[in-house]
């Protein structure tokens, strides 16, 4: 069995060298529960039109019922660190699953736009607390000779949560309702919260923490990443700056960052303490997770809105179609893990990255005919390349850090990682919207009187309507929806080679990565 001692900081003692059943058991509970909260985003992002019509919002308002979760969650994970420091796990944990449950049922019972973006804040802040406190238990509570086994199961369900996510969403929408989208975590979060009471005992609470409570750290940090979030959410659809209202939050962001930066630095108790970042191994496994964060969350989006514009594709056969990332995932999972007690994880990084990069090459040469058999191998590709990569920054970032450092790490690190699909989509849809306005003015610089082509095509359409109304003004129209279809398949295009060459260029930082020590830290070190 193995032990259930901890230090007076609520910081486990070393592990014994075998897993308690117990143990097991309540680490499982858990991971169901992180894997909850990180599919949410998804499985709603995929029926967004679905919500807009029962709530009878605008597009600009349903836009909310995502980005009022991603700037809440985004401001408690790395608030999870002081929290689980000073509640401990066991009531951190079930807090925050009772929490996402009660926010989950209102979600679904919610009848105005206004309703449902309160409630989608509140199940993003208080669902938040599962993630970063799962990988911190899983490099606490499971002896080093283990982390072979519990680093590609938190690894697995950090990636294959979003990837899935539009999936799921598509077949409960399309065979239910979009209120089953929230109803469906009330069962799961009700086992989940009374499974962590009953089972977890990784740690103690530390409650005198709580009297040192960093307010106006918390308020610095909130002005911080939430404007962040809103920038990068908004900026796209919204020209960036030119906005006032994000050229205002980006001015509040950059003061309130260093206002964070400044607590954080000299406060006995941080919120959060970002002295993490001098350990080099881990200061590089951010840098990574946050680049991973960038394919992860950007080709969950790409994929689908793709099969979208260009398709047609419904929620539900866009579901079916990217499923496939999330199967490779799956399958590879377990050969990693074993590949990580024989393989440099250093170079199972790179080669993870070189895979993602090649799964993008073979995307470059994207056409609005790329169906399901096209986009098959680069999401299998893809998928794999994602996992061989992830699986090992957790364990080079987290698995090498003393265990006192590991619960403010540990936000910090999934930090990154969500910072990065943030960042991803802000970048990938900035890059559509540009590469797509380039293209129209190309083409149409193209598709003139002096094109046989494009003469040849405007007659063919023209008898194709004649009869139905004005033919030759029918055919221009046509015409010109075929001219903005391919300029945005070629911007596709586009958007994959420039992650194809990012992510080359990323495999090389590897090398500036210390060979993680077998051993491991003393438990013991600060």
């Amino acid at each position: 069995m193995a032990s259930n001692t901890a230090t007076m900081d609520g910081v486990p003692a070393a592990p014994a060298e075998t897993i308690s059943t117990r143990r097991l058991i309540a680490f499982l509970i858990m991971v169901f529960g992180m894997f909850m909260s990180i599919l949410d985003i998804q499985i709603v992002s995929a029926s967004l039109s679905e919500i807009q019509a029962g709530l009878s919002a605008s597009s600009s308002e349903v836009a909310w019922v995502q980005t009022s979760y991603l700037i809440a969650e985004v401001i408690a994970i790395p608030l999870s660190g002081f929290l689980s420091r000073a509640l401990g796990t066991r009531l951190l944990f079930s807090i925050s699953a009772a929490g996402f449950t009660v926010a989950s049922f209102m979600c679904g019972l919610t009848s105005t736009i206004e309703q449902m973006i309160l409630w989608r804040a509140i199940q993003g802040f208080v669902g938040a607390g599962m993630i970063p406190t799962v990988f911190a238990s899983a490099y606490t509570v499971f002896p080093r000779s283990k982390f072979h086994i519990v680093g590609p199961i938190i690894g697995l369900v950090a990636t294959l949560a979003p990837t899935i996510g539009p999936t799921v969403g598509g077949y409960i929408t399309d065979l239910m309702s979009w209120h089953w989208l929230f109803f469906i975590n009330i069962v799961p979060g009700i086992g989940i919260t009374i499974g962590v009471l009953a089972l977890v005992d990784f740690d103690k609470p530390n409650f005198k923490l709580l009297e040192h409570f960093d307010w106006w750290g918390l308020a610095s940090m909130a002005g911080f990443l939430g404007s962040l979030e809103y920038v990068l959410e908004e900026g796209p659809r919204n020209d960036w700056l030119q906005d006032e209202s994000i050229f205002f939050f980006a001015i509040v962001c950059v003061f309130s960052a260093v206002a964070f930066f400044y607590r954080a630095l000299t406060q006995k108790e941080p919120i959060v303490d970002i002295r993490a970042f001098t350990d080099r191994n881990f200061a590089l496994g951010c840098v990574f997770s946050f680049c991973v964060g960038i394919g992860l969350y950007g080709l969950t989006y790409v994929y689908p809105r793709y099969l979208a514009e260009v398709r047609g594709y419904s929620a539900l056969m866009i579901g079916e179609t990217v499923f496939v990332s999330g199967a490779a995932m799956f399958l590879s999972a377990p050969i990693i893990g074993r590949m990580m007690t024989k393989v440099d994880m250093r170079y199972m990084i790179a080669a993870g990255l070189i895979i993602f990069a090649i799964s993008s090459w073979l995307m470059t040469g994207i056409t609005r005919d790329y169906d399901f058999y096209e986009l098959l191998l680069p999401q299998i590709l893809r998928g794999v390349g994602i996992m061989m990569a992830m699986v090992p920054i957790n364990n080079i970032a987290l698995g090498t850090l003393p265990p006192a450092r590991l619960k403010n790490a540990s936000g910090l690190f999934n930090l990154t990682r969500n910072l990065g699909g943030a960042v991803g989509l802000a970048v990938i849809n900035t890059v559509l919207d540009t590469r797509t306005d380039l293209h129209i003015s190309r083409l149409h610089d193209r598709v003139t009187w002096g094109n046989a082509t494009a003469v040849e095509t405007l007659n063919m359409l023209t008898q194709k309507f004649q009869g139905a109304g004005n033919a030759s003004l029918m055919a221009l129209k046509q015409l010109s929806l075929i001219v903005h279809r391919q300029a945005v398949v070629m911007s596709f295009g586009d958007a994959f080679f420039i992650l194809t060459c990012f992510y080359l260029g990323l495999s090389a930082l590897v090398f500036f990565v210390n060979k993680p020590s077998l051993a491991g830290p003393p438990p013991d070190a600060h």
